[in-house]
């Protein structure tokens, strides 16, 4: 596993006065262009602790490592993302282990203020200001600048803070594949109040344990195998960070694929007084969201990255990025605007809010061209492909000549005969001998136009 190093600079550190916070920003892209510390918000979020509550939460997974934990205070901060799109404010985060994500959307009806730009960018989270957030309580408004103004110049005393923070491979590739994943769910459940809360109290004890929940009248109960309508829950313990919450919350909505007999990613979304927190969580505790393989599809065709282009140029930090309004004012089809979006999301320039099943623009900070190479079994593919290793074999098929040997592939199913393939089943996405055939397929019929 390799790691790009990001450089975090901020005005000062972020501070919790009284009932003042201001979050430090550093350099992120905005509407109006790239910005040294960019201010987003000044004004008040409704209820105090449920918001100081969640931001912790955000942060705790940031530090989380789930599997292997380490000791306290043995791993890196990674400071969250923070999305302001003129109507809510978005803070996302990744676990160290690269198997939960994490966000926290303070909707319109949590904010009552100002807005001066939007955009994204990384957010000063520091361990005074965490000790902070865990004694508020109450439900008085909290005072919030996002971004340097008046507030951060009479607490931060101008003392910059600067951060060099290694970044893994694996944690980036995450962000590109909880999207599409997340793109893929339904809601399975919807409990309310108290039914909720019994829920995730009464879960097993035992952190590591795997087990599956299906709806039950207003209920939920857990079984220990698949079942009609039930969602994958690997890892009970990746559940953590929402206790604290469960004395604000309102409903839990329970997210998933159709149900399979194999383990799969599932998403828990607790609603808060005016905000929503969310946890997608990998298909098992040990497992991180970067070797899952669902953008390589999406990737695999030449049009994406040109699309890309097309479709990153109509972004422009909306609350709800809308395919058919992008495939009208683009000229592609929803199938390709779809891809185009897989493609900005392995550059961090789009999330999925499961909600409002859709996709939001956001900036993460690392660039495009690193693609491929947060992709490798993309990269191996279009080696493979100009070596001239496949050859197409009519009746939907292909073989492909590696050293291992000749692998078939069945384009249709998406299947393969080599080892990798046989093992996983397409349950990680396509292998490398699949996308050099799909690439291959794309070549010979973009030749014949």
């Amino acid at each position: 596993m390799t790691n790009t190093v990001q450089a975090y600079s901020y005005a000062g550190p972020s501070t919790l006065v009284g009932d003042r916070l201001g979050l430090a920003t550093s350099g992120g892209r905005t509407a109006t262009g790239l910005a040294g510390r960019p201010r987003f918000f000044s004004g008040v979020v409704t209820q105090a602790a449920p918001a100081a509550a969640a931001l912790l939460a955000v942060a705790d997974v940031a530090l989380a490592r789930y599997h292997q934990p380490r000791a306290a205070g043995s791993g890196r901060t990674r400071d969250p993302v923070i999305t302001c799109d003129g109507e809510r404010l978005r803070l996302e985060s990744f676990s160290a282990c690269g198997g939960v994500y994490a966000r926290l959307d303070l909707l319109g009806a949590a904010l009552d203020g100002e807005v001066f730009d939007r955009g994204a960018t990384n957010v000063d989270v520091n361990g005074p200001l965490r000790e902070a957030l865990a004694r508020v309580g109450g439900r008085d408004p909290l005072h919030l600048g996002v971004g340097a103004d008046e507030l951060a110049v009479t607490t931060l005393n101008g003392a910059v803070v600067e951060k060099k923070v290694p970044l893994p491979e694996r944690w980036l590739r995450g962000f590109a594949e909880v999207q599409v994943i997340a793109s893929g769910f339904d809601l399975r459940a919807e409990p309310a109040g108290m039914a909720a809360v019994r829920f995730l109290r009464g879960l097993p004890k035992k952190a590591t344990a795997g087990v599956w929940v299906v709806p039950s009248g207003r209920e939920l109960r857990v079984t220990t195998a698949p079942a009609r309508g039930a969602v994958c829950l690997a890892g009970v313990g990746r559940l953590a960070t929402l206790h604290p919450l469960l004395r604000f919350a309102t409903k839990l909505r329970v997210y998933g694929p159709a149900v399979q007999d194999q383990v799969v990613s599932s998403a828990w979304e607790l609603e808060l007084p005016g905000m929503r927190y969310t946890l997608v969580l990998s298909p098992q505790a040990w497992r991180g969201f970067s070797g899952e393989g669902a953008v390589l599809a999406d990737l695999s065709g030449d049009d994406a990255e040109a699309d890309a282009d097309v479709i990153g140029m109509l972004l422009n930090f909306e609350p709800t990025v809308e395919t058919g309004l992008l495939a009208d004012r683009s000229g592609l089809t929803p199938a390709r605007v779809r891809a185009a979006l897989t493609q900005l999301g392995t550059a961090g320039k789009v999330g999925y809010d499961l909600a409002e099943a859709g996709h939001f623009h956001r900036e993460l900070p690392y660039d495009r061209e690193h693609v491929e190479t947060l992709n490798p079994r993309l990269a191996a593919a279009r080696a493979l492909v100009a070596a001239g290793s496949v050859r197409l074999a009519g009746s939907g098929t292909a073989r492909v000549t590696t050293g291992g040997g000749v692998y078939e592939v069945g384009l249709e199913t998406g299947s393969c005969t080599c080892p990798w393939w046989f093992d996983r089943r397409g349950s990680r996405g396509p292998c490398k001998h699949v996308l050099a055939a799909r690439i291959a397929v794309h070549d010979t019929e973009g030749a014949l136009r």
